[in-house]
């Protein structure tokens, strides 16, 4: 079932729950309201026991065109609520459920943040990003906190400084995105990435999600040390007994609904 708020659209769909943001007449710019929506349809999601993975993506021309400057994030909003854009990037980071990004169209400034924290990125090959921030005099302070570590100190130097656009296949060499297919294909391409997911455990892609976010931030030493008692626990799990049996038994494993 579809729910229509003012600014985004939420639909669980064979255990994926779609994000949409739907305000096309200013290209998905983030508004209060908008952002506002996108934390709850997060929760709610995170909530739901019934969804596997997330999908954010946009309606019309355009995925997101950054910050909506007549009414930005962290203002007052139709809900009373007032979410900042940290407060949604750390949402998808912290999310136990993976969130992809299906970038339909341009992905301007602040609207290349949801691009950074999302898990997994598709995009339309020919779609146009930028970090257009330095071309109004500001800069892309709060994005590049998710973008750098993706895109790395070369290309985010140049691109942060230059403001130059770029497209969805070289999006991918950069590392900003995983992969870029034509515009036909954007669903199916996304489709594919919900369904490799599905083939793991809930459980399994829980601690996978929160293993790459957490060893990132470890030495080797550090690492070593956490890991090992990490994967002792994991290994103990009723999913992992099922998935080793389901292996040894040649058949594809019953898992149980992730909480």
């Amino acid at each position: 079932m579809t729910t229509t708020t003012e600014a985004t659209l939420y639909d669980v769909v064979a255990g994926a729950a779609w994000i949409t943001l739907n305000r096309p007449e200013n290209r998905n710019a983030l508004s209060a309201t908008l952002v506002n929506e996108l934390h709850d349809h997060l929760v709610a999601a995170n909530d739901d026991p019934a969804v596997r993975s997330i999908v954010i993506t946009g309606t019309g021309p355009a995925f997101c065109a950054g910050a909506d400057l007549k009414n930005p994030p962290g203002g007052a909003s139709t809900s009373g609520s007032n979410r900042s854009l940290p407060e949604v990037l750390n949402a998808m980071l912290d999310s136990p459920k993976p969130v992809i990004a299906a970038i339909n169209g341009a992905a301007f400034a602040g609207g290349l943040g949801l691009v950074g924290a999302a898990d997994i990125v598709v995009t339309v090959e020919d779609v146009l990003f930028s970090f257009s921030e330095v071309r109004i005099g500001v800069i892309p302070a709060v994005i590049s906190v998710v973008c750098v570590p993706k895109l790395g100190v070369h290309h985010a130097m140049k691109l942060f400084l230059t403001g130059e656009r770029f497209t969805g296949r070289q999006a991918v060499e950069m590392g900003l995105a995983h992969r870029a297919v034509p515009a036909a294909k954007l669903r199916e391409a996304v489709q594919e990435e919900i369904d490799m997911i599905n083939l793991g455990g809930p459980n399994a892609v829980r601690e996978c999600k929160a293993l790459v976010r957490r060893v990132s931030k470890l030495s080797i030493e550090a690492g070593f040390a956490e890991t090992a008692p990490w994967s002792a626990r994991v290994f103990q799990t009723d999913e992992a007994a099922e998935g080793m049996a389901a292996f040894r038994e040649k058949r594809r494993p019953a898992w149980a609904p992730g909480p």
